[in-house]
């Protein structure tokens, strides 16, 4: 599991001259090792910090919190890996998880004060952490490595691409419920909740869920937001835009439903902001630059005579739910194939109406492949 990512990672760090290093950001662990805890209330209330892990001489230490031990269970099977717990929770005496975590850091670090230079996401390491590393390994020049990872997270492993299909086909299922659940007197919430509920169902488990749920009356925005008490009326239009989080990597998809029939200027949005879509989506293969994919469906709409969205055309998505590419304006970055991307163009009156239409595509060599299902139409 995740023996790609790891060969790619020991040999980039060979490369740079680097014996060991230790990784702290949520994105580089879970794409190391496939452990992803569970993020629908935030950090474990017991945790020491995040969890780490530590690289040396071909070998890669995972250190996760006791409670998490079946989670990353899967990890201690691998030949090139080691699962360490440190203790959380306990009536036993006090909670001491910053004092275990550090302590099951520092004989890894002592073990490699020889090497003279270490590499570590400082980033993302605790004040706590940072003081046992540099107290253990007096004498190693720390280089930081933040962002060395993101790089190689951009092309999907076979791997990864059977964890996102499944996730993306959740979230199809989930705006299947969004759209039957959309009529007047619900509100915003009843219909997140009846996606939530069918995602739920489909995966047998509970899954974390965002992004919006917002009535086109919604002001000053009504672009984006979770999900509140406002009441959709006849004509309305909801934007619906979810995100699946499950084996630590994310899916996205956006759909725009409607309480009755759209309206004249509802519909004629809505047209052009789906040939807006279906029109990138033309648009996508590999040499592209982001920020031209970018201008492309940005002049779509502009030249159809719309105001032109606000926020970002579209994004990688992987072990994060927003990751590079970034597709915008500024963004020189070429797609390659094996990317994955969201597209989402949108069109905006605020506090009326909206509608935003979002894809997920799988750069291949010759153009792209649509990951997401659900039904863009009204």
């Amino acid at each position: 599991m995740h023996q790609t990512q790891r060969q790619q990672t020991a040999d980039l760090l060979k490369a740079r001259g680097l014996d060991c290093a230790l990784f702290a950001f949520r994105e580089s662990v879970t794409w190391l090792t496939g452990f992803a805890p569970p993020v629908q209330t935030g950090p474990n209330l017991f945790s020491g910090g995040p969890a780490l892990v530590w690289y040396a001489g071909g070998h890669f230490w995972l250190i996760v919190q006791d409670v998490y031990a079946d989670l990353a269970a899967p990890f201690a099977q691998e030949a090139d890996g080691t699962l360490i717990t440190y203790a959380t929770y306990t009536i036993e005496q006090p909670i001491l998880s910053v004092d275990h975590l550090a302590a099951a850091l520092r004989p890894l670090v002592q073990d490699m004060r020889s090497a003279p230079r270490v590499g570590v996401e400082l980033d993302w390491l605790t004040a706590r952490l940072h003081r046992t590393l540099t107290e253990a390994a007096a004498s190693v020049e720390i280089v930081p490595v933040d962002g060395w990872l993101a790089p190689l997270r951009l092309i999907k492993t076979g791997e990864e691409l059977a964890l996102l299909r499944r996730n993306f086909a959740l979230c199809d299922i989930g705006q299947a419920a969004a759209r039957a659940a959309t009529y007047a007197g619900q509100r915003e919430i009843d219909v997140w909740a009846a996606a939530q509920a069918a995602i739920n169902g489909a995966a047998g488990c509970r899954v974390p869920l965002g992004n919006d749920c917002v009535v086109g009356y919604r002001s000053p925005n009504n672009i984006g937001g979770w999900p509140l008490d406002y009441t959709i009326r006849a004509s309305d239009s909801l934007i619906v835009d979810l995100s699946v989080v499950a084996g630590g990597y994310w899916s996205d998809g956006c759909g725009t439903y409607y309480a009755g029939e759209p309206t004249p200027r509802q519909q004629a949005i809505h047209q052009v902001a789906r040939a807006a879509l279906e029109f990138g989506i033309e648009q996508v293969r590999p040499g592209i630059a982001a920020r031209e994919l970018d201008r492309r469906i940005r002049a779509f709409i502009e030249q159809a005579g719309y105001p032109v969205y606000p926020h970002h055309t579209g994004h990688g998505v992987g072990a994060s739910g927003h990751e590079a590419p970034r597709i915008v304006p500024y963004n020189d970055e070429t797609l390659q194939a094996g990317m994955v991307i969201m597209l989402e163009p949108g069109i905006y009156y605020p506090g009326e109406t909206g509608v935003r239409l979002e894809h997920g595509l799988l750069v291949t060599p010759d153009g792209a492949e649509v990951l997401t299902q659900h039904d863009t139409g009204w």
